[in-house]
């Protein structure tokens, strides 16, 4: 657990742009997912840097805080308090 910390605040403060993998342990989903995701167009925004697929983290946080949800149940309405 305190490593999953220290790696997050180390990717923080090292660049901003982060690869699939470490956007992945980033926002706690498979990278397996986050490529599903992408492909889909349903998952945080991302770019290219020439041929490699980068994050920005400011995109997985937004990403993040827009998944909000009050309930399971319904269609999930998203939570208006953020």
């Amino acid at each position: 657990m305190d490593d999953d910390v220290e790696r997050a605040a180390s990717a923080r403060t090292g660049s901003p742009f982060l690869n699939t993998a470490q956007a992945s342990h980033y926002i706690g989903l498979s990278r397996r997912t986050l490529e599903k995701m992408r492909t889909q167009g349903t998952g945080p925004r991302f770019r290219k840097h020439g041929r490699y697929v980068r994050y920005h983290i400011s995109d997985l946080d937004e990403w993040s805080r827009g998944g909000g949800r009050d309930s399971t149940s319904g269609n999930g309405q998203k939570d208006q308090r953020l």
